[in-house]
């Protein structure tokens, strides 16, 4: 039986990022991040990083925000033109950036 599941990934593939076309890019984007479970990325602010002395939770909770905006970061990126991919290469991704 053939495998006929297409990657969510593919909705970003398709057509790159080229600054006319956003509109269609970001829903796109915020498709895959939905499906991913890694919207909250682009909705949410960074946390402030914990201190020395928090909890094992607040901190792993921190690092996984700091994880999953890399990823995001790179997930935008991928799709885009060589040249929005040089001007954006040093942002991150979070809320008030979009």
């Amino acid at each position: 039986m053939a495998n006929n599941t297409i990657s969510p990934q593919s909705l970003l593939e398709k057509e790159k990022l080229n600054g006319i076309n956003f509109l269609d890019w970001f829903r796109n984007l915020r498709i895959v991040l939905k499906q991913e479970r890694n919207e909250y990325v682009i909705e949410e602010p960074v946390p402030n990083e914990p201190g020395a002395n928090a909890l094992r939770a607040e901190k792993d909770k921190f690092k996984k925000h700091m994880d999953d905006m890399l990823d995001v970061g790179c997930l935008m990126l991928s799709p885009m033109t060589p040249e929005l991919q040089n001007q954006h290469e040093d942002m991150v991704a979070s809320q008030g950036y979009l």
